[in-house]
């Protein structure tokens, strides 16, 4: 028999598998709070449970967890960035960053992305598989435990397309927010995503308060289809019409992140349109130079630019800001590390 993943599992449905096997609903919530609060990577970590116990979920269950392959630590800000190795010896990155209000940690979602976005290392060579929600959780617990931080923020912009492995998503913000495990506010989660409409819609329903980011770049559609191929399947009217009724069905205020690229989307004009698209939303752009990937062949607009287009924004009443650099010196965007260490075919 397969064992199940345990990390992977609610406590409602834990607590049913553990009743199947005649153990009361106390032990579901112990082996739960050692995984998921006290960070047990072994049953053998669980010392308070009987060693028959502990070999009774061994041989049912496993513990997927992430190993460090490599961290690198910048020497400008203290950024930290993970590779991970999976069970399979598959590989996806993280990066932590402190801020005044505490830590943050950008997790990813998928080995890779199929989404193709002309600016982003992560879809280089594809999509290799979903992360289950254990990886997704395992992430965050791995750099806890290296760190010896509290982590009260998370934003899943790392690899991968977060509604792309939407099940999975949806599971790790319920297991992430649970207050049995790490109880991170909702409030605190970010969701990125390029733009899956159907997702957005289903997201939305789901009422779980998390800040829904969508990766825009661009305020037309043959720009936007340019450097964003999921554009050419939902185009910017159906995708802002989705983003819509997420704020009318959560509340919440969006995030549209913004990639400036040298000569591309960063024009005065650009600005304007961009503003235009969005006037009267309730939503923030965050402004972010791209990142220079070697196979991109793009280039960030100069400091100059980008002031002169904050202000444009800001000027006609868009909530704006420049994203801060951070770990700069350890190219702490997602995708480059893993690019580096997997040997390409």
């Amino acid at each position: 028999m397969e064992k199940k993943d345990i990390a992977s599992l609610p406590l409602p449905v834990l607590t049913d598998l553990l009743a199947e096997q005649h153990l009361p609903k106390y032990r579901a919530a112990q082996v739960y709070r050692w995984i998921h609060q006290k960070g047990a990577v072994t049953f053998a970590d669980m010392t308070d449970l009987s060693k028959a116990l502990r070999a009774q979920l061994d041989d049912n269950f496993v513990i997927f967890s992430c190993a460090i392959e490599k961290k690198l630590i910048s020497c400008y800000d203290s950024t930290v960035k993970y590779l991970f190795r999976l069970h399979d010896g598959e590989m996806v990155e993280s990066v932590v960053m402190q801020y005044k209000y505490g830590y943050t940690i950008c997790v990813s979602s998928q080995v890779g992305c199929k989404m193709g976005c002309a600016f982003c290392a992560s879809t280089l060579d594809g999509c290799v598989r979903n992360l289950e929600a254990s990886e997704i959780l395992g992430q965050v617990y791995a750099a806890q435990r290296d760190l010896d931080v509290r982590i009260s923020h998370v934003v899943m912009m790392g690899m991968g397309e977060p509604l792309d492995n939407y099940d999975n998503t949806v599971r790790f913000l319920q297991m992430i927010t649970d207050e049995n495990g790490l109880h991170i506010s909702s409030r605190n989660i970010s969701v990125s995503t390029c733009g899956i409409v159907p997702k957005i819609y289903e997201l939305a329903e789901l009422k779980t308060g998390v800040t829904l980011s969508i990766s825009l770049h661009a305020a037309d559609d043959v720009r936007r289809s340019r450097l964003m191929p999921v554009n050419r399947r939902w185009q910017i009217a159906e995708l802002l019409a989705a983003v819509r009724y997420y704020i009318k069905k959560t509340g919440r205020r969006v995030s549209f992140e913004y990639t400036l690229v040298a000569g591309e989307n960063d024009s005065v004009q650009n600005a304007e349109e961009l503003a235009s698209l969005l006037s009267g939303m309730l939503c923030h752009v965050n402004l972010i130079p791209v990142n220079a990937v070697q196979e991109t062949g793009l280039t960030p607009s100069d400091k100059t630019r980008v002031q002169t287009f904050q202000n444009t924004l800001l000027r006609r009443g868009i909530n704006t800001t420049v994203r801060r650099t951070l770990g700069a010196d350890i190219n702490a965007s997602c995708g480059q590390l893993r690019r580096t260490t997997v040997k390409q075919p």
